[in-house]
């Protein structure tokens, strides 16, 4: 609200009304910022206690230090990134600032000891410092489970406007329903003047392009998600960038490469142009050899410890049901070479006898095949299929070098010869054992978002990315949604 005429004008803050949004996020930061400094103030307690029980003198000035370092903590991970709005709820950006704030505190006691010759006790940097990272990265993961449980049931989220045309908004309407857990909801889009009044599953069409800065006022939305069109240059994108600026609403856009983020891309200046440069994906070379000796290890490893379990279901189903205990199949692997993969057997004998009769009853779009309730599987091959304990076998086909731990899914033969140039991608590396598709949704998914996951993984594989999908597989294949 303003006030006075002509050049004196004075703007009134306090009767801008307050997005939902940002009264959820500063109560939000205000925990983190509370817990993270009972997390220092805990390390603190627990290593002078320590130090008390066994008899050791603590001189005053210490004990200083201690609680002086637990004031400095939050203002480290603070300096870390550790509470921007974006981080909030997104494990590896969030987890990374703090460890990134903790690390550098600790550098700077150390090296700030060692300038000024003063004499610091190991506990403080060797123990109370790292106990406090270890402490801060827990609190935070409790508390991105419980923002994550709030925002299933549409707590806690971030209103956006889409902007562009009607294909790619609702793709991104899906992909925000599916994965509420990243806390955006699409409220309402602008589509251009000649399809304003088409259908977006729910979605209500509140005006054009040149309508954004106006909508957004209105509904007081959180944030503008722009998705690749021609309509929108960088001019206009620019215009929009001003027109959201007093509003502090924040702008995203998707650029063409959706499936392409993370280290490949850069904007690098040239001429005066930002240009937004795409490095190639890595298929061989270092990185690839160290993902080849990570899978071997780890199928060895696996298979040692899970030896008696293994011979436990092999024979509960040779018990249960007629047939061996194993299941062959040939499967297609990198570069179109046949492998045969190795399963435990969840169907009856004759299963792909009766796959003809079962054809019209197919539940899946695309090339798969897929029947919820598939009656050739066997009452034992329905627990393990759940569970995924059927594929545990797979960690042979890994040992041997013809799968990986994490992977697109292996296609069957009949599968790859009705690919399209684009789904082929997918055989540029190894099949998995688990992938994008089995911790986004299993079975659920459609074919062209179960093509969509894998191509992602193709485009963006790193070591970093196989540790957070075999992390994220342990919770999915527990829980056992998804799986048929």
């Amino acid at each position: 609200m303003r006030v006075g005429t002509g050049e004196s004008t004075v703007v009134l803050l306090e009767a801008v009304p307050r997005r939902a949004s940002s009264i959820w996020t500063r109560a939000y930061l205000r925990l983190l910022l509370s817990g993270d400094t009972m997390c220092a103030l805990l390390a603190c307690v627990c290593v002078l206690g320590v130090r008390l029980i066994t008899g050791a003198y603590i001189p005053l000035a210490e004990y200083v230090l201690g609680f002086g370092l637990v004031i400095a903590w939050p203002i480290a991970l603070m300096m870390g990134g550790a509470y921007r709005q974006r981080a909030n709820g997104e494990g590896t950006e969030e987890f990374k600032a703090v460890f990134n704030g903790g690390i550098g505190l600790m550098a700077t006691v150390a090296i700030m000891a060692y300038a000024t010759q003063t004499a610091i006790a190991r506990s403080f940097v060797m123990a109370i410092l790292p106990l406090a990272l270890s402490a801060t990265l827990y609190y935070r993961y409790r508390m991105r489970k419980r923002l994550h449980r709030r925002r299933a049931v549409g707590d806690y989220m971030r209103q956006v406007i889409a902007v562009g045309h009607r294909e790619s908004i609702l793709d991104l309407v899906i992909q925000f329903r599916r994965q509420p857990y990243h806390g955006m909801q699409v409220v309402g889009a602008c589509l251009p003047d000649n399809a304003i009044d088409v259908d977006l599953d729910g979605i209500p069409v509140l005006g054009s392009f040149g309508d954004v800065a106006s909508v957004v006022e209105r509904e007081q939305a959180d944030a503008v998600a722009v998705l690749a069109c021609p309509e929108l240059d960088g001019a206009a994108l620019r215009r929009l960038a001003w027109s959201l600026e007093s509003a502090r609403t924040d702008l995203f856009v998707a650029p063409a490469l959706l499936d392409v983020a993370g280290p490949r891309i850069s904007i690098r200046p040239v001429a005066g142009m930002p240009l937004l440069h795409v490095e190639h994906p890595e298929f061989d070379g270092m990185r690839q050899f160290v993902k080849t000796v990570f899978d071997r290890l780890g199928a060895g490893m696996a298979l040692l410890v899970l030896a008696l379990p293994l011979l436990a279901i092999a024979g509960l189903i040779r018990m249960t049901s007629p047939g061996p205990a194993l299941f062959h199949q040939i499967r297609v692997g990198k570069g179109d070479k046949e492998f045969r993969v190795v399963k435990f057997r969840t169907m009856v004998v004759d299963a792909e006898l009766l796959k003809g009769a079962l054809l019209e009853a197919n539940e899946f779009d695309g090339v798969l095949f897929k029947i919820r309730n598939d009656p050739r599987i066997t009452r034992v091959g329905a627990f393990l299929r759940k569970y995924s304990l059927d594929e545990l076998p797979q960690l042979l086909n890994v040992l041997r070098g013809e799968m990986s731990l994490v992977g697109p899914r292996p296609p069957l033969p009949e599968e790859v010869a009705a690919y399209g140039i684009d789904v082929r991608r997918r055989l540029v590396v190894k099949p998995g054992m688990t992938g994008l598709w089995q911790v986004s949704g299993r079975s659920d998914l459609t074919w062209e978002e179960s093509v969509r996951l894998d191509l992602r993984y193709v485009e963006n594989w790193s070591l970093i990315l196989d540790l957070q999908i075999l992390w994220k597989t342990w919770s999915v294949v527990t829980r056992g949604e998804g799986a048929y």
